[in-house]
């Protein structure tokens, strides 16, 4: 079935820099935004959090086995 619609040329602008910067289709961004109701702005901020995670591991920024420790104790162990 083709749906026939509509986005603003800012969300158009939006989905298109979410696909540059991800694995994910126009088609799989709209269709989490409306299935799972994660926004736009979630799916962005995400993105940006899993590229400056892999930009830190690239750079061989990790948490040391004390911060490791010390948030399992904070937490508990899952």
């Amino acid at each position: 079935m083709e749906n026939n619609f509509e986005i603003s040329e800012d969300l158009n602008r939006r989905i298109d820099m979410l696909t540059a910067r991800s694995t994910l289709t126009r088609e799989q961004i709209i269709e989490d935004a409306l299935s799972r109701g994660r926004s736009l702005a979630w799916q962005e901020k995400w993105v940006a959090g899993v590229l400056e995670g892999i930009e830190a591991a690239d750079k061989g920024d990790f948490a040391t086995e004390e911060e490791i420790a010390s948030v399992l104790n904070k937490y508990g162990q899952a």
